[in-house]
């Protein structure tokens, strides 16, 4: 039987809708699609949050409350409509049907809080700093959780496992994995990527669906990405290449599948996980800081400067049943 085609990568330069509502100044720092699949958030250096409406491209709120720029957004779990966003180092936790701030802005660090991911249930909420510190927050009673995990490095991401049992924490020096539970012990570390590290660093993480592995984006002297096996703690096979200069974000669709990767070199890349080919390649105009799935699993949706622009995700490889088989 003669071999299967090897499908060719798709690259494009037109989006197929974008999103504007930010003036010259308002660079766009972070994204998150709410579960419901209709609504997204941004946080801009203009010290503010939109929430969007995808399906209009409206700006369905303006959200004031920051007093620097909003670095930083997350969202809880669908039944509880609930956003999460930092700047230089308060956090504030806003009701997203009203957009109103459920607590006074609470000073979390002592510098820039880089990263904010809620736990899967949406109960605690994950912060990492700049100071050398994550910090977990009850989103019930708005208070901290414990004692500072402290990571002996500058923290620029942090990423709960699906199961809500490991925190995966990206630092200057390294990657850690911690039980946010109980004990707090850090049960795995990784340090490969070489890091050189200067303002508007990312160093992303993102989670495999089953929770074994994770997948780590470097920067400039290691543009590639990098698989890592939670229980060996070792690197699976060679770094993923064709990027050019730092990666700012890495995500992972919900079938896991299909990963998508922005960075500084002005592209996103879309990733089969089966064999870690690159399928299809979207160039912006200017450097991609964050990117996000739609719901359904159909777009992709990435912010450069002052816009966002959708893509779509050619078919073949939505559906290509071969990308479950990876290891």
């Amino acid at each position: 039987m003669a071999e299967e085609a090897e499908q060719p990568i798709i690259s494009t330069t037109e989006p197929t809708q974008t999103f504007e509502d930010h003036e010259n100044t308002d660079n766009i720092l972070a994204l998150s699609v709410f579960p419901d699949g209709r609504h997204m958030v941004t946080g801009s250096a203009d010290r503010m949050l939109r929430l969007w409406d995808l399906k209009d491209r409206t700006v369905l709120k303006k959200i004031e409350g920051h007093r620097g720029r909003v670095r930083a957004v997350a969202v809880a779990s669908q039944d509880r409509q609930l956003i999460a966003s930092a700047d230089n180092g308060e956090v504030v936790f806003w009701n997203r049907d009203t957009g109103e701030s459920l607590t006074p802005a609470i000073k979390a660090h002592s510098t820039y809080i880089r990263s904010l991911d809620f736990s899967p249930d949406g109960m605690m909420l994950a912060t990492g700093s700049m100071d050398h510190t994550v910090k977990l927050w009850n989103t019930e009673t708005w208070q901290q959780q414990g004692n500072p995990i402290n990571c002996n490095a500058e923290v620029y991401s942090v990423r709960y496992s699906p199961s809500g049992e490991l925190l995966a924490i990206a630092t200057n020096s390294d990657i850690q994995v911690w039980n946010p539970l109980g004990t707090r012990n850090c049960i795995a570390h990784f340090k490969d990527h070489m890091h050189r590290l200067y303002v508007g660093t990312t160093l992303p993480l993102a989670w495999m669906p089953d929770g074994t592995r994770l997948l780590s984006g470097g920067c400039r002297l290691d543009p590639n990405i990098r698989e890592w096996d939670i229980f060996t703690k070792q690197q699976v096979g060679d770094p993923w290449k064709g990027h050019k200069h730092d990666i700012n974000a890495i995500t992972v669709n919900s079938d896991g599948t299909l990963v998508a990767s922005a960075s500084t070199d002005h592209h996103i890349r879309l990733w089969q996980l089966w064999d870690r080919k690159t399928i299809a390649v979207f160039r912006h105009s200017s450097s991609v800081r964050c990117i996000a799935f739609s719901v359904d699993g159909k777009c992709i949706l990435g912010s450069d400067d002052k816009k966002i622009s959708e893509w779509t995700i050619p078919e073949y490889a939505a559906c290509d049943v071969k990308a479950c088989a990876y290891s």
